[in-house]
């Protein structure tokens, strides 16, 4: 460097989001971050070095407020470095080297090669440097030790911090800055979830919506046209500085990229799933997706604002692929639950409309798309009366082999009064003289080619053994007469709901996926359900 020069300095100040957590940063109501305590002071000390010297002045402060040390793309210090290339400037001064940055390698290129390339005189107060002034021992051995220190600090800071995310994490903490849409920070524990109702109430529409056969895209429709804000418009709303790449315009809509991530996230049934992403190291900001396996899950850390029940509904019926029509955007009743049973592949849906009514069919998709397999042909109507058939005699049997041994065995221990054990007779004998009819309607059904013959031998065997224990029921009761008097109520109240599970009128697309999970359709009209297991059963 020449002396008897006259430098144009740039006096660049830093402080990291670190420090601003730390209390060194100054908020002010209404403005956001304002100066910080830091920036304040390291202005302060570079302006009184400056006005003792004879040879500098200040052309113009750099700040970067709120940025890290680890790499150098900060908006404060790329415009100083364009005043340096343009000449403007020929003098850095810093409080301390590691305002200038703490990434070993690029404070090492910037101070041995890039400001000597530019006749650029550099200064570090605290650190009494001056490359002016300073020999080849400090440029060449003190400066890297810094410099490398103060790597190390910062590597070491990182650490700790993804130490502690990751407790937090596997705590069930939540460490993220924004919420799901459906649910808001806790005023008591900001690292706690609560609903948001106004949201949540627009997430059980849209889990409510899908299982009544709409698509994405449909639901999207629908809620653009009641007015509902999307996510992105309703956090804005709620004050919040939300970014996202999904934004398309100055508005966001509804599309059906967000409904499908509401419909698949989790948190909706009170688990987390945090760590999904990791930095690729502490000098790099960008990061990389982790595999499924390696997120971090915590279960019922909050409240869920859909049932395990819907939402394992609405994976099963996204996994199947579940299309809706093209004109209603609503899918029919049977959508992603009939299946072929031998290909394991949807059943595609097929209508005409004969005398100006409509009729509909089944047939394997496979089949369809000609790649072999059997037609499997159905017909919906058919297909109605058999899951009609079949849901009630399940219905039937589980009740008659749980509820109603249950039931006489709670007449025969706790029952007194022969009035009590007059009506239970007579609620048994009503329940006899259902038999006879469910006979000759399983009859029926199996002469019309409705039922199978191996499942009406099935049945008709069933009917016959439940008739024979009524009847032996009917009997015990005629020798426990001081003990019916309490249990007469109870029983007529659990008949009475077995009557009502019997007389399933009709069968929707909610009532099916309420208890179906799923029909398999194979030749000959042969039904296979899988039916839904509730919880606790």
């Amino acid at each position: 460097m020449e002396e008897g020069r006259y430098y144009h300095a740039a006096a660049y100040l830093r402080l990291s989001r670190e420090d601003e957590a730390a209390g060194k940063g100054c908020f002010s109501a209404g403005q956001g971050w304002a100066e910080s305590g830091s920036i304040r002071s390291q202005r302060e000390i570079i302006c009184a070095y400056v006005e003792k010297q004879d040879d500098i002045e200040i052309h113009d402060f750099y700040v970067d407020d709120g940025y890290s040390g680890v790499n150098f793309d900060r908006p404060g210090f790329l415009r100083m470095m364009e005043d340096v290339r343009a000449g403007k400037v020929d003098c850095v001064i810093v409080k301390d080297l590691s305002r200038l940055g703490r990434d070993y390698i690029g404070a090492g290129r910037l101070l041995q090669k890039t400001f000597p390339a530019f006749s650029v005189r550099f200064i570090a107060l605290n650190d009494n440097f001056d490359s002016l002034t300073a020999d080849y021992h400090e440029t060449s051995l003190v400066l890297p030790v810094k410099n490398f220190v103060n790597d190390a600090y910062c590597r070491d800071i990182s650490c700790k911090v993804r130490s502690q995310q990751k407790v937090k994490r596997e705590s069930g903490a939540f460490i993220g800055a924004f919420c799901a849409y459906g649910y808001k920070k806790s005023d008591a524990d900001r690292n706690r979830l609560e609903p948001d109702e106004a949201a949540a109430s627009v997430v059980r529409k849209i889990f409510r919506w899908k299982m009544e056969g709409y698509s994405a895209t449909a639901i999207a429709r629908r809620l653009d046209g009641f007015g509902v804000p999307s996510p992105m418009e309703y956090k804005r709303l709620r004050g919040e500085n939300f970014k996202t790449g999904f934004a398309a315009g100055i508005q966001t809509g509804w599309s059906a990229v967000a409904v499908e991530r509401i419909l698949s996230n989790e948190i909706y049934i009170g688990n987390l799933a945090q760590g999904k992403e990791e930095r690729i190291n502490y000098k790099v900001k960008r990061s990389r997706k982790k595999p499924r396996e390696e997120w971090i899950r915590a279960e019922g850390t909050h409240k869920a604002v859909v049932s395990k029940e819907d939402f394992q509904t609405v994976q099963e019926l996204l996994q199947a692929g579940a299309r809706a029509s093209k004109g209603s955007g609503k899918a029919h009743k049977y959508t992603g639950l009939l299946f072929c049973g031998d290909c394991g592949k949807p059943m595609a849906r097929r209508a005409v409309r004969v005398h100006g009514k409509e009729e509909a069919h089944f047939i394997c998709s496979s089949r369809n798309r000609g790649e072999g397999c059997g037609r499997h042909d159905v017909a919906e109507r058919t297909l109605d009366e058999i899951l009609l058939l079949a849901l009630n005699l399940q219905i039937a049997l589980n009740a008659e082999e749980e509820t109603l041994a249950a039931r006489v065995r709670e007449i025969g221990e706790k029952a007194d009064g022969t009035a009590a054990i007059a009506e239970e007779m007579r609620a048994l004998k009503k329940e006899l003289e259902k038999y006879p009819k469910l006979q000759a309607a399983l009859y029926e059904d199996w002469k019309n080619g409705i039922v199978a013959e191996a499942d009406f031998k099935t049945f008709r065997e069933i009917y016959r053994m439940q008739e024979e224990k009524l009847r032996q029921a009917a009997e015990s009761q005629k020798m426990r007469q001081k003990e019916a008097r309490d249990a007469s109520c109870a029983a007529k109240g659990e008949l009475g709901r077995m009557e009502r599970e019997m007389r399933l009128a009709g069968l929707g697309r909610m009532e099916l996926l309420t208890l179906v999970r799923r029909v398999f359709v194979y030749e000959g009209k042969r039904i296979r359900l899988e039916l839904r297991v509730r919880e606790g059963e």
